[in-house]
This record gives C-alpha cells, structure tokens and sequence, in this order.
C-alpha cells in the first residue's frame, strides 16, 4: 500500500511553505502496532476485536497529542516576539487629585490662617507631587 499524503501537494495557503518534516520514527512503530493489531484479532478472534481497537486508539491518541505539543513548540519558537504592554501611567490621577484636594484646602486654609495656612496647604500637595515624582523615577 503506498503512501498517499506524500503524493498530494501542500494546500495552497498563501504562507511560504517551509520544508515538510522527515517523518517521525513513531509513524513506522504506528504501522507496526496497526499490523500487530491486526494480527491479533485473526489469532484472537472478533470477540477482542473492541479492546484491540480501543487499545490502539489511546495509543494513537498519545502519539498524536505528542506531535501536536511538538509542532505547536516549534511554531512559537519562530514567533516574533508581542507587543510591549505599557503600563499604565499614574501621574495624570495624582495631579488631577491635586487640584481636586487643592481647591477646597486653599479655602479652608484662606479662611481659617491667612496666608500662612494658604503656604502650608500649598507646601503639602507641592510634597506629596513631588515624593510621587521621586518615587517614579527610581523605579525606571
């Protein structure tokens, strides 16, 4: 019987098609476990015929899972490499509650101390920006 995959072209896909794979040793040791199959059901009758078959589909099952696992690795090592994610970026929500926490503490501190209360409400939101700065730039 031959081998009719080795006589059909590849499928058209539009990809380059790399070189196709010399076939595993797996795929003789298939054959061979077919034929032995078969041969025990002549020897052992139609009455194993199920459990022959069934014992050789789970060991079908593993080879083709294996192959799989192997492709599929093999597909992922010639992948570039993805997008880098960017983090995302919290300044713009530190200012922005800066100037939400600095309205109403610029009335309070006016109305309760003056000037001296409107530099030290000031001076704190100034701090905190800037340990928010400093803290940012030694992460990088």
């Amino acid at each position: 019987m031959t081998d009719i995959t080795s006589q059909q072209p590849p499928p058209a896909t539009g990809r380059p098609v790399s070189p196709p794979l010399p076939p595993p040793s797996a795929a003789s040791s298939t054959r061979e476990d077919l034929r032995a199959v078969m041969a025990a059901r002549r020897d052992l009758g139609p009455e194993y015929e199920d459990a022959l078959v069934d014992s050789f589909l789970d060991k079908l099952d593993v080879e083709i899972a294996a192959r799989i696992r192997n492709e599929v690795a093999a597909q992922l090592r010639h992948q570039p490499p993805g997008p880098v994610v960017k983090q995302r970026d919290g300044a713009v929500g530190v200012a922005m509650g800066s100037l939400a926490l600095g309205i109403p503490l610029t009335g309070i501190a006016v109305g309760n101390a003056n000037l001296p209360g409107l530099l030290l409400s000031w001076g704190g939101i100034i701090a905190v920006n800037f340990a928010y700065a400093i803290s940012r730039r030694s992460q990088r």
